[in-house]
């Protein structure tokens, strides 16, 4: 199956980065034309109002631990391991990823979030497992 497919859950994960800035963007104008905050308080972001704060929070979420996914998505495509486990796993990971940015924007629950970024940890560690066997067995 070597070919683009592991690339399209990247594709879907930038989608909800993407995403996310809108939303971002919307709720801070919201806010400043509610009269709650002022476009210069932005500036620092000492004191980002709570509806805009979750989702600032969740788009630094983005840069953690999908940063090793990109890696091992690209080292999987390298090594002629992006097969049909390798992408189904890509693409099980992101939908935990929209799952938790769905949780963490909305009620912020953490007896929902936190398990769905368990599952997307052990997701991910199953795609650095696969890689990892992939090469000691080539």
């Amino acid at each position: 199956m070597t070919g683009y497919q592991i690339f399209w859950p990247l594709l879907a994960h930038v989608a909800l980065v993407y995403g996310l800035y809108m939303l971002l963007g919307m709720r801070r104008g919201k806010m400043v034309r509610a009269g709650k905050i002022g476009k210069s308080d932005y500036r620092e972001n000492r004191d980002e109002p709570a509806t805009s704060l979750v989702v600032k929070n969740c788009l630094a979420n983005q840069f953690e631990l999908p940063v090793l996914f990109y890696a091992c998505s690209i080292l999987l495509y390298v090594a002629e391991a992006d097969n049909l486990p390798a992408v189904v796993l890509a693409w099980l990971f992101v939908a935990l990823r929209y799952a938790h940015a769905a949780v963490h924007v909305t009620s912020n629950d953490l007896r929902y979030r936190s398990p769905l970024f368990a599952a997307g940890y052990l997701t991910l560690a199953a795609m650095w497992i696969w890689l990892a066997a992939w090469m000691a067995m080539s």
